[in-house]
């Protein structure tokens, strides 16, 4: 059976996933149900998502929905079991999501690290020109300006006399 995901929502009364797929054995649009059971509001979203994903019942639909999309569904009913409104929770998630330039990297916890470095590696794969876009050239060469004269470095020639 092949089922293709067109969308994914969540509903907090009762808690459920919903996942609106189509079959393609039968080219007909579906919706799925899925309630979200012994979750609360300091459970962990990641977990839950990734139960979710592998659990057997649902695998073969939720093949094409991102473990991404799965986390911030969690999270927006977490935020709800947390008495937050919606606007509360998307801008929590959203602050989440984004990444601090200033921010220092070495600092952070592995967990935390982890966490950054999936997020940078999901916004370079939506970033990346791929050979089947229509806008994709191979072998770009780029010349940047130079306002200022290049200073030699100083190191650099003390090294080549001694020799």
């Amino acid at each position: 059976m092949t089922y293709v995901a067109k969308k994914c929502g969540i509903r907090f009364q009762p808690p459920s996933v919903i996942l609106i797929y189509e079959d393609k054995n039968k080219d007909r649009a579906r919706q799925r149900i899925m309630p979200i059971r012994h979750f609360s509001k300091f459970s962990d979203c990641s977990r839950a998502a990734e139960q979710l994903k592998n659990n057997p019942r649902h695998k073969a639909y939720l093949h094409g929905v991102s473990l991404q999309q799965l986390r911030k569904l969690y999270s927006l009913l977490r935020g709800h079991l947390q008495g937050k409104s919606l606007a509360q929770s998307l801008e929590q998630i959203q602050q989440e999501e984004t990444i601090d330039q200033e921010e220092d990297l070495n600092k952070l916890d592995d967990k935390e690290l982890a966490k950054r470095k999936s997020i940078m590696d999901e916004l370079f794969e939506k970033n990346r020109k791929k050979k089947d876009d229509p806008d994709f050239t191979y072998n770009v060469e780029v010349e940047f300006p130079q306002d200022e004269q290049l200073e030699s470095c100083g190191w650099d020639a003390e090294s080549d006399n001694e020799f």
